[in-house]
């Protein structure tokens, strides 16, 4: 099992709408943690969080995202990875991307460089020291700038059932075309209350992760935060099922719908 259910997680976040807005879905401070089932074990927990730093003299968002195996699933498979994202505070657009995970003994420890005005990324295997250069599509983005990205460039008032979108990915080594339909509005019950969601499905690759092309489903919530509420994936494997159990430092209120 190559990808964990964290990993996936990740890839999942990536599907919104992409279309230009105005206003800014997050802020530093932003902090989230996500309880992850695999199958009929409580998998893991997922956290993000965005805070402020700076990249040879530009003001960026650090963007860290955290997840690890728990109870019986962390017996049979130990999942302990982290993820670090380095983006332009105005247009998104990622400098770094780290990724260091050991799952069940698969281990990766990646640096990845982007050089956006060239159409590179250039990586470094801290685990075998080695370097490597690789030509990327224009715009693109890692797993963790992607989701912060689209967040900020949603438009709903222009999305309508069916309307299909695309994002350029780059992950380790290869470029991914990322497609996504948006299936239209739903209220949903969560631990917080009731939401008013946006509901989305990715079209994947089958058969090395995910049981069908259309083997993903997520819901955002429908506000100026954007917030990920529940992702439900089936994979060749079992299924996950992702839902958000906290949060703080939201950049606008989270509206919940009172009965």
């Amino acid at each position: 099992m190559k990808k964990s259910v964290f990993t996936i997680f990740l890839l999942l976040l990536t599907g919104f709408a992409l279309q230009a807005q105005s206003q800014k879905a997050f802020s530093a401070g932003e902090w989230f943690k996500f309880r992850i089932h695999y199958g009929p074990f409580n998998a893991s927990f997922a956290t993000l969080e965005v805070d402020e730093t700076s990249i040879n003299g530009t003001p960026v968002y650090h963007i860290e995202g955290k997840g690890k195996s728990t109870g019986l699933l962390h017996w049979f498979f130990k999942v302990d990875d982290t993820y670090r994202t380095y983006i332009d505070k105005q247009d998104g657009k990622p400098y770094k991307f780290i990724r260091k995970i050991d799952e069940g003994g698969y281990t990766k420890d990646l640096e990845i460089d982007f050089d956006h005005s060239d159409n590179k990324a250039y990586v470094f295997d801290k685990k075998h020291n080695e370097n490597h250069t690789y030509t990327t599509k224009p715009n693109v983005h890692d797993m963790l700038s992607a989701f912060y990205y689209i967040r900020n460039n949603i438009k709903t008032d222009e999305l309508s059932p069916g309307d299909e979108m695309r994002l350029n990915l780059f992950i380790d080594d290869e470029n991914m075309d990322f497609k996504l339909k948006f299936l239209g509005r739903e209220v949903i019950k969560t631990k917080f209350g009731k939401v008013a969601t946006l509901k989305f499905r990715p079209y994947v690759m089958a058969g090395r992760v995910f049981k069908e092309k259309e083997s993903l489903t997520f819901w955002v919530s429908d506000d100026a935060n954007k917030l990920p509420i529940k992702i439900e994936a089936n994979l060749t494997v079992g299924s996950l099922d992702a839902d958000l159990d906290e949060y703080k430092g939201l950049k606008h209120p989270f509206k919940i719908i009172m009965e």
